[in-house]
């Protein structure tokens, strides 16, 4: 699931009933970009200063962006990443969820004039000349975690056993996915009707720029999968999840974070698994630093949160979960 849904669920985001889940490991980083329209780019638009002017001159039009979920990553970076532009995401444009097989119809049928999303729908509206892309989400924040595993907290303390099992098969896919001689297989495998269909080609694009380590693919924007502890649950990433899911007003931030984030996030059932399997049970020692320079301390997320700029109304509760 994407990458803020437990804590969303958890919460109950949006007013909608609370249901605990836990996430003891993290599928994917990297591997989304920010497409705008080719009309954007008939207009001059090249950077996020470019799209700032456009949309804060254009009164006649409310420029609309595409995201795959309120608690993805890509919508949470989108909207960091507009907001660091001096682009307010609630007001100067108009942010709508659409399923990812659809972003690339939505473009062209001028529904939307951008998205944020993972391959291969960017490339596809590059190869139909129907965007360009302004930036891989990993230039917003590089290593950023993406897809995780979320189960339910009642389904993972009636069937601990079968949850360990999961994450320790979900290891040996993951180290799968990151070597490169099993690539075509993999792109076969997805490119099946009931997955991405016939894009599979868009899948060797330039967007999946990578250099070679050991036959494993060390990422530089693509999805990474198992390489650089990439698969830790990691509960500095979690509660700087918590913090944008507040500043945006889905969420109250919790008085009590700290419960919410050892509950919802479970590295001591990764760590298990990873020493069954004979693989490092430890995480990335790098701080949280986004592209705008800004550094996340996990001690203070409250200060950081109210301390951003652009955002919405904060509000702050104790959560009764």
């Amino acid at each position: 699931m994407v990458a803020g849904m437990p804590l969303a669920m958890t919460l109950g985001a949006m007013g909608k009933t609370p249901t605990p889940m836990v996430t003891a490991m993290t599928l994917s980083r990297n591997g989304s970009a920010i497409t705008l329209s080719q009309e954007l780019w008939a207009n001059g638009v090249r950077n996020a200063a470019d799209l700032e002017k456009t949309v804060n001159t254009d009164l006649d039009k409310t420029y609309t962006l595409g995201v795959v979920h309120p608690a993805s990553m890509q919508n949470l970076l989108l909207r960091y990443w507009l907001a660091a532009s001096g682009i307010e995401p609630d007001k100067d444009v108009r942010l709508i969820v659409i399923p990812p097989d659809e972003m690339v119809d939505f473009i062209q049928e001028r529904k939307v004039d951008g998205y944020c999303v993972s391959e291969p729908w960017n490339t596809c509206a590059v190869e139909q000349n129907l965007g360009f892309i302004m930036l891989p989400t990993s230039d917003i924040w590089q290593g950023h975690v993406d897809k995780i595993l979320g189960v339910t907290e009642n389904w993972s303390q009636q069937y601990p056993q079968t949850h360990l099992s999961l994450v320790k098969s979900l290891l040996a896919a993951c180290e799968y996915c990151d070597d490169i001689r099993n690539e075509s297989e993999i792109i076969s495998l997805i490119s099946q009707p009931q997955y991405i269909g016939d894009h599979h080609v868009n899948l060797r694009s330039e967007l999946l720029e990578s250099y070679q380590t050991n036959y494993h693919r060390h990422s530089q924007t693509s999805h990474q999968f198992y390489l650089h502890q990439a698969n830790y649950p990691n509960r500095h990433e979690m509660l700087w999840i918590l913090t944008q899911l507040a500043r945006w007003g889905f969420i109250a931030f919790p008085k009590n974070w700290v419960e919410i984030i050892d509950r919802v996030c479970r590295p001591d059932i990764f760590g298990v698994a990873a020493r069954e399997v004979g693989i490092l049970d430890i995480g990335r020692e790098e701080s949280i630093q986004l592209f705008d320079g800004k550094t996340f301390n996990p001690s203070q997320p409250l200060e950081y949160l109210t301390g951003l700029a652009i955002k919405s109304q904060v509000r702050v509760e104790e959560a009764l979960v």
